[in-house]
């Protein structure tokens, strides 16, 4: 029953009720309906009247009742779900090593994965209209829960033991009996029945309300709670520093940010075993297959005391611990975990030593070094001055013969430098050089470097003066500051869900007038539980009642 445009109602029994109440709050009297009205009562909140029942609207009231309103939170957690399972057609983008998504999903998956990476797919969980439908099921379980909340509090903190007769005769377990014992021995031998069923026993003039289980009430709401912190946790993810997960290359002997942190963590040293041809099965060996059975990453993590932020300057590291990373047996420090991904055995270069050398005497004005990773923009060589223009890990032309990097894998890096000093116009000559010798080859330096190569090259003296990788161990970096609330949440949760399922809010009124029982009992769901309860309980007291003859079934009287 919904009734929200009366105004404050007094009831025969004197009680001033609320805008909107349907039923006396102290009686429990029909305010709206003639006596004719025989239908079972509404009993939800005991015919307290809800914010989103009120009569003419604003504004305001409007996305109240939008929000409120059951049947939006079920549309929006059906789009939401929709919604992610959309994320789960192709891989997302964060699962990715060295991996450039614009071109990925056009060549792996055709013109759908292009659609796919164009309409934004690729990155389902992070996008803004994702995270809307989150803040959007969060906003709706809150005024939910608090649209019905408050007027269930109200109801049952208002209770009130003796009810009016048209209030007991519209529940819908209903008993009446014209008692022949005395009253009041009747009444103490049912206070003793229903105490031993557990109920809580309020008596007042005549009347008996019994209770149990209203803490089950409060289940649905403490649910809300756990999914409002499950949600507020899940959208604290995006926060900086709260959540990160990526896939990294630590190539071995240099240390690489982790983002967002303080720390930087090295590779010190990678290892792997191999299955020998006798604990493999027989297939396998004829097949030619070869298995890891063990890769480890010696590593060592640093966190940066100065120099962390500045482009230029090499930042300043100080040791805070060391780990062997194995294939299920992560590296855990200060919330940060490191998973052993992958691995990959290719020598990469780390560094280069070159000598800047005058061409016609072969004279050495001395070495710098060039790192593939925090490469320094300004080099100062005897007389003359490196400043770096350009970087390309990955050299290599587009389409159209400009240069760019394939990866940010030093794979074949290339550098522009731009060189002033003497002999030297005043802004300078450019020198693109490359430090492996098949790139110099491939890319033709000296044909590059024609003019700037009769006066000065740039060139490593031995091997020595290079350092290279001898494996890149890839880590599944991972952080999430929010993971303890969302459990904490669940638990909230699933605390919620067991309270209401497993629980029911029952109640039962007595009343006795003139040696005539009136007795009405409601509960929130179990009807047949409580009506079974109700006729042992009368038994008890020496009354022959057939259950079902006190359950009107939803019948009018």
């Amino acid at each position: 029953m919904v009734l929200t445009s009366f105004q404050n109602t007094k009831c025969e029994c004197g009680h001033q009720n609320a805008v909107g109440t349907v039923l006396c709050e102290a009686c429990g009297k029909p305010l709206y309906d003639d006596d004719s009205n025989h239908s079972i009562l509404e009993m939800r909140y005991d015919g307290v009247a809800r914010k989103s029942q009120k009569a003419s609207p604003g504004l305001i009231d409007s996305v109240w009742n939008f929000f409120s309103s059951v049947k939006i939170a079920v549309i929006l957690i059906v789009i939401t779900l929709v919604g992610s399972s959309l994320g789960t057609i192709y891989p997302q983008e964060s699962q990715f090593v060295n991996v450039d998504a614009s071109q990925y999903y056009k060549t792996t998956y055709g013109t759908l994965g292009h659609i796919y990476y164009l309409l934004g797919l690729s990155h389902t969980y992070e996008s803004w209209w994702f995270i809307t439908l989150l803040v959007m099921i969060g906003s709706s379980l809150v005024i939910c829960s608090l649209d019905r909340v408050l007027p269930l509090y109200r109801a049952l903190h208002k209770q009130k033991v003796r009810k009016h007769d048209q209030f007991l005769k519209r529940q819908r377990i209903v008993y009446e009996h014209e008692l022949t014992t005395d009253t009041e021995q009747w009444l103490s031998d049912t206070e003793q029945a229903l105490r031993k069923k557990r109920y809580r026993i309020t008596k007042n003039d005549g009347a008996l309300m019994a209770e149990k289980n209203r803490f089950s009430r409060w289940g649905p709401y403490i649910n809300h709670i756990g999914l409002i912190i499950f949600l507020l946790a899940v959208l604290a993810r995006s926060i900086p520093g709260w959540h990160m997960e990526y896939y990294a290359a630590f190539p071995q002997g240099e240390p690489r940010p982790i983002p967002d942190t303080p720390y930087y963590l090295q590779n010190d040293h990678f290892t792997v075993e191999y299955y020998s041809d006798k604990e493999m099965p027989e297939q396998f060996v004829k097949e030619g297959r070869v298995m890891p059975k063990l890769f480890e990453t010696k590593a060592t993590l640093f966190r940066c005391v100065s120099n962390c932020d500045d482009p230029v300057l090499e930042p300043k590291l100080e040791q805070v611990t060391k780990y062997d990373i194995r294939v299920n047996d992560p590296f855990e420090y200060d919330g940060i975990l490191a998973y052993q991904y992958d691995f990959d055995l290719t020598p990469k270069l780390i560094s280069v030593k070159p000598m800047l050398k005058d061409q016609k005497t072969g004279q050495s004005f001395g070495s710098f070094d060039v790192k593939m990773s925090n490469t320094e923009t300004q080099y100062t060589v005897g007389p003359y001055t490196l400043e770096l223009r350009e970087k390309y890990l990955d050299f290599a032309l587009d389409e159209k013969g400009t240069p760019m990097t394939k990866s940010q894998e030093p794979n074949a890096p290339a550098f522009v430098f731009v060189i002033k000093g003497p002999n030297l116009p005043e802004s300078g000559e450019p020198y693109m050089y490359f430090p492996l010798q098949k790139d110099k080859v491939r890319f033709q330096e000296e044909a590059i470097n024609r003019d700037i190569m009769k006066k000065l090259r740039i060139e490593v003296a031995s091997m020595n003066d290079v350092s290279i990788s001898e494996s890149t161990s890839y880590l599944n970096i991972r952080k999430d500051t929010a993971m303890p609330f969302v459990w904490v949440g669940a638990t909230i949760s699933m605390i919620g869900l067991v309270m209401g399922f497993y629980w029911q809010h029952r109640r039962i009124w007595i009343r006795i007038e003139h040696q005539q029982l009136l007795l009405g009992a409601h509960t929130n769901k179990n009807w047949f539980g409580l009506r079974n309860e109700v006729a042992r309980i009368l038994q008890a007291t020496q009354l022959e009642v057939d259950a079902k003859a006190i359950d009107r079934g939803g019948n009018k009287v």
